[in-house]
Formats: C-alpha cells, sequence, structure tokens
C-alpha cells in the first residue's frame, strides 16, 4: 500500500518548495494582493515564504506571474512577519 503524500507548495518569491502548513497564502481581492491567514478563501493562493527575500521577490514580480495579471501589492500586516523592520 503506499503511504500518503503530504501537499507541497512553491513559494512564490524564491521559487522554492515546502509544507504549505510553514508557508503563508494570499489571494487577489479584485486586483490587490491580500493576507489569508487561514488559507481558506477561495480562488487561487500564492504561497510565500515568512522571509524577507522571499517577500521582496513577490513583489517584483512573483504574484503577478502566480495570478496571471497585473496586480497591486500593499504592505502586508506585520504580524506574520518574523521581524517587520527587516521588511521594506
Amino acid at each position: 500500500m503506499a503511504r500518503p503524500t503530504r501537499p507541497v507548495r512553491t513559494c512564490v518569491g524564491c521559487r522554492g518548495t515546502g509544507d504549505p502548513a510553514t508557508m503563508v497564502r494570499f489571494v487577489l481581492d479584485g486586483d490587490r494582493v491580500v493576507l489569508d491567514p487561514d488559507s481558506r478563501a477561495p480562488g487561487r493562493g500564492a504561497h510565500l515564504h515568512p522571509d524577507p527575500e522571499c517577500w521582496r521577490g513577490a513583489v517584483r514580480g512573483g504574484f503577478a506571474r502566480s495570478f496571471r495579471r497585473r496586480i497591486t501589492v500593499e504592505t502586508p500586516r506585520v504580524d506574520w512577519l518574523p521581524d517587520p523592520a527587516n521588511w521594506a
């Protein structure tokens, strides 16, 4: 009998893969990227490692590539960031 596999997601910032439980999910609200803290919002999601370099890569083009459209990215709430001072 085959062992069950765990889901794997690709980070839109660094394109590395990982367990979605260790990543943060974002979704579109119109043309804006918004945080989906519970990973339950409908629609296409984009996963991101909670790392400043991954955030910068996602803003530079990872979100647009993932959502396949031009988008607006605003700085998210800081409660999911490990060290908000490094996220500019």
